[in-house]
């Protein structure tokens, strides 16, 4: 019964304590995507694209935070050649809807608040946007990975942020087979990884 009724204090002053925000987030990503070692696809770069979206922050006491976010988010990356075509800076980019979970620790220093997080996320691709059709029908749906970063929170209204992302699973359906060289190929392109930069506003 005590434990019970300790539980039932500490809920209610974490209640009593908290403060809740609603904002508006956005920013740039700089996207790559590995490559396993039999594909032939050459001249893999990174790309750099966008996303935005709403936020709401959850302030808790000893300096923890936590912060959910719903985005699109634009990932993607440029091919310069599929063995020995060339493909003119085939642009392998997709829009997800993502929905992200995150948890912060730092702490109040009253004007700024610098803090680390870990931000575990999963989306579904809404906007499929390669530039050719053989390559949409084949690419995954879902998408889920982890986000680790670090950021600066200012007046309790803005916040900087700058997180390195990691997609799992495959961008491709690798059982799928195909008669054209660029799907057989992108096939083995892994998962999205890169850095995020966003900035958020608070009310």
């Amino acid at each position: 019964m005590r434990k019970i009724l300790t539980l039932i204090v500490a809920l209610v002053a974490t209640a009593t304590v908290a403060h809740a925000q609603f904002g508006i987030v956005g920013g740039l990503n700089f996207s790559s995507a590995d490559k396993n070692a039999k594909a032939v696809v050459e001249g893999v770069k990174s790309a750099t694209l966008w996303h935005a979206g709403v936020a709401w922050k959850l302030d808790l006491p000893l300096g923890f935070a936590i912060q959910p976010e719903l985005t699109y988010q634009v990932k993607g990356v440029k091919i310069d050649e599929v063995g020995s075509a060339t493909v003119n800076d085939f642009k392998f980019n997709n829009g997800y809807i993502e929905l992200g979970a995150g948890v912060q620790w730092g702490p109040d220093l009253i004007i700024a608040r610098p803090y680390v997080f870990a931000q575990p996320f999963i989306g579904y691709l809404v906007n499929p946007n390669s530039q050719i059709s053989a390559v949409k029908d084949v690419t995954n749906k879902l998408e889920y990975g982890i986000g680790l970063g670090g950021g600066v929170e200012l007046f309790k209204h803005f916040q900087l942020s700058v997180q390195w992302f990691k997609n799992m699973g495959n961008l491709v359906n690798g059982n799928v087979s195909s008669t054209d060289q660029l799907v057989d190929e992108v096939k083995d392109l892994k998962s999205y990884q890169g850095v995020r930069v966003s900035l958020g506003i608070f009310f």
